[in-house]
Parts: C-alpha cells; structure tokens; sequence
C-alpha cells in the first residue's frame, strides 16, 4: 500500500481543510479551559498556509513544509511551534522519497513526534496534544513491527488517538494555560489534543483514499 509524494498533496489540503472547518468546535473546546482562541489561530494559520499552497505545484513534503513555515511566523503562542515543528518533522522525512508506504509513513509521524518532543516538557497525562501523539505513535510502530500495512497502521493509529483524546477529559491540566484551573479542568477535553487528533484523522482518512485510488 503506498501513493507518490506528489499525490500527497491531497493529504495535506485536507488536514487544512479539516482544521478550519472545526475552527468553532475548537475555540469552543478551548473556551472551557483557555482563552477560546485555538480554533481561531489555528484556522487562521492553516488557511493562510492553504492560499500559499494554491500558489504552488508542490508535492506533499513541499505543502507540509510551507504548512510549517507558515504556522511558526503566523500563529501565536505554543501552538505554531509545536505544530510547524510536527509538520516540519514530517517534510524532512519524506522530502527525499517519491513513494509514501508504510515505512515512509512511520518515519514521518515518529520524526514529527521527535520535533514536537524536543520544545514541550510534556508528558502523557498532562492533559495536551502528546496524550494523543504519544500513543497515536506507538499504535502506528507496533502494527508495523508486526507486519501490518498502511491501512492496518493507521487504523490502530486512530483508535489509539481516540482513546487518548478521550483520556484528556479525566486529567487535570498540568502545563499551558488549563494548568491554573489545575483540577478544575477535570471533566473538560483539551483543545490542544483535540486538535492533534483531527490532524492524524484527516491524514489518515486522505492517505487510504489515496492508497485506494491507487
């Protein structure tokens, strides 16, 4: 199961697509906890990065690295670094292989993961993003490891981002702004690893789509 870098374009339109379509669903999510403006920098930078795509014939490495730079110099707080370093992460990976397969894939996710782990403190239970990247990776790594294709991968991908996603609900917020509500977030799902799970659902759903056109 593989698609081209190329074709891979459309994974990355639709991780844009995705984010800005849910801008309302995240500030609303960000509301209960933060300053309810997640969705809105997130749209902001995303659709911004989608209009400079629409300037270019790039290829999917080339879109997830003009979606990184774009995302670091226009998006406030932690979000556009974390973000532009996952995407980045997942450009440098990929940049030099025509062909996107189950290793290709693996290599991108667990290098965007090592970007995004070398600017945050966070740890699984914290109540961010990495309560959905850390186990959405491993899920990815132990279906490779035991053979399985791209398609087997991102599913046990996605279940395993879905769990931590709904994991976040019952944590207290101990980093970013949620951490001075501290136990009061209890209850309330984090912005942050809601928006990282509609980024690998949009990977996924638009690299099997692909794989299947194939």
């Amino acid at each position: 199961m593989e698609f081209t870098n190329q074709a891979g374009i459309a994974v990355v339109t639709a991780m844009i697509e995705a984010v800005c379509s849910n801008r309302d669903y995240l500030s609303r999510i960000d509301a209960l906890v933060g300053d309810g403006d997640h969705g809105i920098n997130m749209s902001k930078g995303f659709s911004m990065a989608g209009e400079e795509l629409g300037k270019l014939d790039a290829d999917m490495s080339e879109g997830l690295l003009t979606l990184s730079k774009v995302l670091v110099s226009k998006i406030g707080g932690s979000m556009g670094p974390l973000y532009g370093s996952f995407f980045r992460g997942m450009a440098t990976a990929s940049k030099d292989e025509p062909v996107i397969n189950t290793t290709v894939m693996l290599n991108m996710l667990q290098k965007a993961y090592g970007r995004i782990a070398m600017l945050t403190n966070a740890q699984v239970g914290d109540k961010t993003l990495i309560d959905v990247l850390n186990p959405a990776v491993k899920a990815y790594e132990e279906a490779a490891a035991e053979g399985g294709n791209m398609e087997v991968c991102l599913s046990h991908m996605l279940d395993a981002a879905k769990r931590g996603l709904e994991s976040t609900k019952e944590m207290a917020a101990k980093v970013g702004r949620g951490s001075r509500l501290g136990e009061r977030a209890i209850g309330h799902q984090d912005a942050g690893a809601t928006s990282c799970y509609i980024i690998l659902e949009a990977l996924a759903e638009a690299s099997l789509r692909l794989v299947k056109a194939d």
